[in-house]
């Protein structure tokens, strides 16, 4: 459990740590740099540094908390990683749902196996439980359609990093859209056309949009403002929970 500097949630929580790279986006991806420190300065969770850990000791974190949270669901991993057994993924949203009082943010490249678990009837969705997807450019664009079928209450997608266009989404069904540049030492570029282009989608579609950041080299001097104003939308199922 860690307070978070991420713009669209509190905090985050990790029962699971590790992954491996799946997409574009993943090509500088921030926790594994983040593993590396950690692993650095001795914090036993990374001691393996990327490779993939479940941590069964944090399923008790949640009813520790004791004011309503918002929440971040493995923030240093993928919840729906291959490696992940599905019994721990099904204790995981047993957990969420034994605790209403907070909002839980899961995000995921995998959609197809969160498809899978669902259909399957794996997969409880309370009212509480968020669940996105990551669209970083038209290669994955896919993962809007299987992320529709599934049965969460509150659907998202992350476009964190942009770093291509994403014309004509079908946001049929989606409730909130993220928006942010890559940082870091070698960013990718993302062109202000293609996050105009998918806030006035959102627009039309009546969904709620997030503008994290522009990122680059130094993104606090780069800042989140969009056409000189900040976008801090969430669904409006929040204000319901």
């Amino acid at each position: 459990m860690a307070q978070s500097s991420i713009e669209w949630t509190e905090m985050t929580w990790n029962p699971t740590t590790g992954c491996n790279k799946l997409s574009a986006g993943c090509k500088f991806c921030y926790a594994e740099v983040m593993s590396r420190r950690l692993q650095a300065m001795g914090v036993e969770k990374y001691k393996d540094n990327f490779k993939l850990r479940i941590h069964e000791s944090e399923l008790d974190t949640p009813y520790t908390w004791k004011k309503p949270k918002v929440v971040f669901v493995n923030s240093m991993s993928d919840l729906f990683h291959k490696d992940v057994p599905v019994e721990f993924i099904e204790r995981v949203f047993a957990v969420m749902k034994d605790n209403p009082q907070h909002v839980f943010q899961v995000l995921t490249k995998r959609a197809d196996v969160l498809l899978r678990y669902d259909q399957q009837g794996l997969l409880q969705w309370p009212h509480n439980v968020w669940m996105g997807t990551s669209v970083e450019d038209g290669r994955v664009r896919h993962r809007i359609d299987l992320l529709r079928q599934t049965g969460a209450r509150v659907k998202f997608l992350s476009c964190e990093p942009l770093i291509g266009p994403l014309p004509d989404m079908d946001l049929r069904g989606i409730d909130w859209v993220i928006v942010g540049g890559e940082s870091g030492r070698k960013p990718r570029p993302m062109k202000p056309d293609w996050v105009l282009d998918i806030k006035d989608q959102c627009d039309r579609a009546n969904v709620a949009f997030f503008f994290k950041q522009w990122g680059g080299t130094n993104k606090k001097a780069a800042g989140r403002e969009l056409e000189g104003q900040t976008y801090d939308e969430m669904p409006e199922t929040e204000r319901r929970v």
